[in-house]
């Protein structure tokens, strides 16, 4: 049997909404006589173009609905009144929950169980705080199973009476449904789920960073950092990567001569901005997107003038890894100053910064602490420099033993129960995750971006234009899987990825790659219906 035989999804298509109209007339005309039959056997809803109908699908049948609306007034509202009114929590961002309706013969709770968690989900992305409905007397219990509380009196008359009710978030977590709703399964490069150990850690009584005690913990999260990219030096810093990343540019702008800054992805254009905000001189080379750079390629840029490189190790972006050895075997016979950003493979993969420079890394992504420190690891002497900006100037953390501003005890905490969990065998198992997840993908026939050269960290679907990326990211979210979809040059290209750094059972993969599959197999089925019927 298929892993998603039942299948959810925001209804898209005129072929699922002549299938809304019918399983309307099914429900309100000819079981509950909330409305006249008619010839057609078809009811369109007075509100259908301000709906949005959440759907249920089983061998492309629609089998169930529930349509969700925000514009007031609400239906109930014409009832008994502005809903405020009557319902004992207050309200701040409503939406009215309408037509829940399911086929006779798919009533076995496993549809209306489904809808309510992927309802649940809708309701609290857009930032609805409450759901109100008029559900059928007949249905009370299971109304109550999917948490919806009763409030007001009844309405209608009849064989159609209708008790308002309403749910929350709260009242869903305490229900039937709520409790059986798994906790969603993130596939993101960050931030990541993170230990019991380290959110214990991170909830310590914050200490003073100028106390002993704290530069006893720093001083251990470096060495454990040093030992584990073989660098001789490292400064944390309070900021994300970008801070990082902004030091080596500080630095790189007291060097003498241009550099080399090598981009085949978002961030090492990111590199870019940050060398020409720094007013460095550089040239480029430049590649597409997921697209490996030979010997030839770097070696071609590098002029008479060049005194350093700088690139990106992971490219996140697309997926890439850039060939470290390469890089590092350029910058020994060119005599270059090899410059990496590592945010993305530190804690994910074996670094070896040995003959790198500069290089940068973060508390958060693999390193699995909480996002809010970064790294800068060095093996050569600095200095401090009046032409820097404090913040930016990597000599004064040196000077000021890595203590010359604020810290927070309670981050530095965390990052250090997260170092000392990181070993070989954590790398084993991304690898693992990332070979299962690839054979998987490629069986499912996705085109997969830098699939001979990709990071095991992460893997890069290219979906078909027709198939909206964030449309099918948002699916898979609402029914518990959360994929990295949302970030404007990911948009751009239609691309989704599924990060591998978490840890994931067998099981939850093989679920959510077959509802992955599903999904987009779906939605190029109603397209390509779509373009025939046109």
């Amino acid at each position: 049997m298929d892993k998603h035989e039942y299948f959810f999804k925001i209804a898209t298509s005129d072929d699922e909404f002549e299938q809304i109209h019918r399983l309307n007339y099914q429900t309100f005309s000819e079981e509950i006589p909330q409305h006249h039959r008619n010839a057609e056997q078809r009811l369109v809803d007075q509100f259908h173009t301000e709906n949005t109908y959440i759907i249920c699908i089983k061998n492309d049948e629609l089998i169930g609905m529930i349509a969700v609306r925000e514009k007031r007034p609400f239906s109930l509202d014409k009832k008994i009144g502005p809903v405020e009114d009557s319902l004992p929590v207050t309200v701040n961002f409503p939406c009215e929950v309408r037509l829940m309706a399911v086929k006779k013969e798919y009533r076995n709770g496993r549809v209306f169980l489904g809808m309510a968690q992927f309802l649940i989900m809708y309701c609290l992305k857009k930032g609805y705080d409450i759901a109100v409905i008029s559900g059928t007397t007949r249905q009370l219990k299971l109304y109550g199973q999917m948490g919806f509380q009763p409030f007001a009196e009844l309405t209608g008359s009849g064989d159609a009476l209708f008790q308002p009710l309403f749910l929350t978030k709260s009242t869903f977590e305490i229900s039937i449904a709520g409790r059986l709703l798994a906790p969603t399964i993130p596939f993101l490069p960050g931030p990541v789920q993170v230990s019991g150990a380290v959110m214990e850690a991170l909830s310590r009584t914050p200490i003073s960073h100028r106390s002993q005690a704290f530069i006893e913990k720093l001083d251990k999260a470096r060495a454990l950092l040093c030992n584990l990219v073989n660098s001789k030096y490292v400064h944390i810093l309070l900021g994300s990567g970008t801070l990082a990343n902004d030091v080596v540019a500080a630095q790189l702008s007291l060097e003498p001569g241009r550099g080399l800054i090598l981009a085949n992805g978002e961030f090492g254009s990111r590199l870019i901005d940050q060398a020409t905000r720094l007013g460095l001189r550089f040239d480029v080379v430049e590649k597409e997107w997921g697209q490996a750079f030979t010997k030839t390629d770097i070696v071609s840029g590098i002029s008479g003038e060049t005194t350093w490189i700088w690139a990106v190790h992971s490219e996140t972006s697309s997926g890439m890894l850039n060939n470290l050895s390469l890089l590092k075997e350029i910058a020994s016979e060119h005599h270059l100053k090899l410059c990496l950003d590592c945010i993305s493979s530190i804690g994910a993969i074996e670094v070896d910064l040995a003959g790198v420079y500069l290089a940068t890394g973060v508390s958060g992504k693999a390193v699995r602490a909480l996002t809010g420190m970064s790294f800068v690891f060095h093996h050569h002497e600095v200095q401090p420099s009046m032409k820097l900006p404090k913040y930016l100037d990597l000599g004064m953390y040196v000077a000021k033993h890595s203590i010359p501003f604020s810290q927070s005890s309670n981050l530095l905490e965390a990052l250090l129960v997260a170092v000392e969990n990181l070993s070989s065998e954590r790398y084993k198992e991304i690898e693992e995750t990332h070979q299962f997840l690839k054979r998987k993908l490629l069986d499912y026939q996705f085109k997969i971006i830098s699939e001979e050269t990709g990071s095991p960290i992460i893997l890069t679907i290219e979906l078909p234009r027709s198939t909206p990326s964030v449309m099918i990211g948002e699916l898979l979210y609402f029914q518990g899987y959360q994929l990295h979809y949302e970030s404007e040059y990911l948009q751009q290209r239609n691309w989704i990825q599924i990060s591998c750094i978490d840890n994931y059972s067998e099981v939850d993969l093989e679920k959510m790659t077959s509802l992955l599959k599903r999904i987009v197999s779906y939605e190029q089925k109603n397209n390509e219906l779509s373009l025939k019927t046109q």
